[in-house]
């Protein structure tokens, strides 16, 4: 079939090919190709083109098909520089060097666009290096030692660095395209510039992250891993001093908090300082796991194109207010394991680039507000609820870092506590699994919007209820359970300390997290 309903449009000093639906296997030139010729479009007159859009179209499942958007720049067109926004102007001194704490998305790109502008920071990490922190994971998951410091939680990169490395966002801003230039400037794959759902892939963002460290380096940056801040020093209101655990003290002025969800200790030295700490919601609930077959068919039919493994998004409203909603979906991916204290079980979902694993996984979350975990004032409430689920899943399993999982018929069926393998998904979470009954581990409130939204789902996405698919136990760590309050300029209530990222509960993912982190580097530097 042939490409159809194109649209022009002149865009100053380039010109844009909408619409072009595809309905073969053929390469991207091959597309463009076609595309100059169906418009009328002589293909030598063009000095060079690029894909500005890139999706698959599977709402009819007859109909399955790929979109594509193009930018044209022909010969002898005048073309305008692009502005670099991660260029700032109106910069003021600083003498002291800024500290950033938390190699997360939001730290490093705090960091590299402080670098970038002159100054030298210095980024702490209580976490090793992507190389020393990759074989902590393994060690974790294959030897059952966990170390509480390298995990799938800190270390470089931060927790996104063990995902799918999904770049999509619901930020509107015009730094999205900043970060996925950067992203691909350090080794990602051009091609995160144009699909509508981008992913890096694990494997992929641990090089970029590296590249990303070498350049602050070379910019006259300092990185420091295994350095544990166990202290902030204030004076009169405003920031005076970090304190590392072995002693070290460094002075600073103007501090970055970019320290990750997960950061529990951190929080708690927070309130302990009277850092304004707010509870909000979060979500906590299981990871499901189906054959990635089973999803291509459902979401793409008997199309005969090459498509990439198929995804899904799911959103259930309960009656009673309540949601459940699918996040953070790896198709051809893994369940890891993700605990970073001892003594309990969290999960997480990884993919490779190439998505090539036989099993689709999703978290399934239910929504949680304060009202649910607030027992007294205490703003780190919401992380207790959700340690006391973490450590209540450890001890289910046999507390061996083992995950309690269950068959989703046996889950389903709330007249019996069956506790069967299955027969046909085979979990992927190592070390291992223990079958029992997720039923016992969460309040009445979540199995009820659980099971309620799992059958609402199964009628947008045939099959999605189907007997043998696998629940694995806990999903706890998807958004911070706190807020660290900051004002219009990203200053906290004490002068100097800039709340950053996901964990200070302004972001959520590696796009949003990655945006705050240069939003605020460009606070700390720009004269007011």
């Amino acid at each position: 079939m042939s490409p159809s309903s194109f649209q022009i449009i002149y865009n100053g000093d380039y010109m844009k090919i909408n619409n072009v639906k595809i309905f073969e296997n053929l390469s991207d030139e091959e597309v463009f190709k076609v595309a100059c010729k169906k418009n009328r479009v002589n293909i030598n007159d063009v000095e060079e083109w690029h894909i500005a859009k890139k999706s698959v179209d599977a709402r009819d499942k007859s109909n399955v098909h790929f979109s594509y958007s193009f930018d044209v720049f022909l010969k002898g067109e005048k073309r305008e520089p692009p502005k670099d926004l991660l260029l700032f102007e109106n910069k003021k001194e600083i003498e002291e060097p800024i500290v950033v704490i938390g190699a997360g998305p939001a730290g490093l790109f705090c960091t590299y666009a402080l670098a970038y502008n002159g100054y030298k920071p210095i980024m702490l990490e209580q976490g090793a290096s992507i190389d020393e922190r990759v074989k902590d994971v393994e060690d974790f998951i294959n030897n059952r030692k966990l170390n509480t410091r390298s995990n799938i939680q800190f270390g470089e990169g931060g927790a996104g660095t063990f995902s799918d490395g999904k770049l999509t966002t619901n930020v509107n801003s015009e730094l999205n395209r900043v970060v996925l230039e950067t992203f691909v400037k350090f080794g990602a794959p051009e091609e995160i510039l144009y699909t509508t759902k981008a992913h890096i892939g694990t494997d992929n963002l641990r090089k970029v992250i590296k590249n990303m460290r070498e350049e602050i380096l070379r910019l006259g940056g300092i990185v420091k891993f295994n350095s544990k801040v166990s202290n902030i020093k204030f004076s009169e209101e405003k920031v005076e001093a970090v304190i590392l655990e072995n002693g070290t003290e460094i002075k600073a002025s103007h501090v970055v908090l970019a320290i990750g969800h997960s950061a529990r200790d951190t929080f708690k030295m927070l309130y302990e300082n009277h850092v304004k700490l707010e509870p909000k919601p979060f979500s906590v609930g299981v990871r499901v796991e189906h054959k990635q077959s089973f999803i291509n068919k459902s979401q793409y039919g008997n199309s005969k194109l090459v498509l990439p493994p198929a995804e899904y998004k799911l959103v259930y409203h309960g009656e009673d207010g309540r949601s459940l909603y699918t996040f953070c979906m790896c198709p051809g991916g893994y369940v890891m394991a993700s605990s970073s204290e001892e003594g309990t079980i969290v999960t997480n979902g990884m993919s490779y680039y190439k998505r090539d694993g036989e099993n689709a996984n999703s978290a399934l979350l239910v929504s949680i507000t304060p009202d649910d975990y607030m027992k007294d004032d205490n703003p780190l409430n919401g992380m207790y609820f959700q340690k006391e689920l973490e450590e209540k899943a450890f001890k289910m399993a046999g507390s061996s870092y083992n995950a309690p999982s269950q068959r989703m018929g046996d889950y389903l069926n709330s007249d019996e506590k069956n506790v069967t393998s299955s027969e046909k998904v085979e979990p992927t979470y190592k070390p291992s699994v223990t079958y029992c009954s997720l039923q016992e581990l969460f309040p009445d409130y979540i199995n009820k919007t659980m099971k309620d939204g799992i059958k609402y789902f199964a009628t947008k996405l045939r099959g999605f209820d189907d007997s043998n698919a696998i629940l694995t136990a806990v999903e706890s760590r998807s958004s911070s359970p706190v807020r660290v309050a900051r004002d219009d300029n990203m200053v906290s209530n004490f002068k100097g300390l800039y709340p950053c990222g996901e964990g200070a509960g302004y972001a959520g993912g590696i796009m949003s997290s990655s945006i705050d982190g240069i939003r605020v580097a460009k606070a700390i530097v720009t004269k007011m």
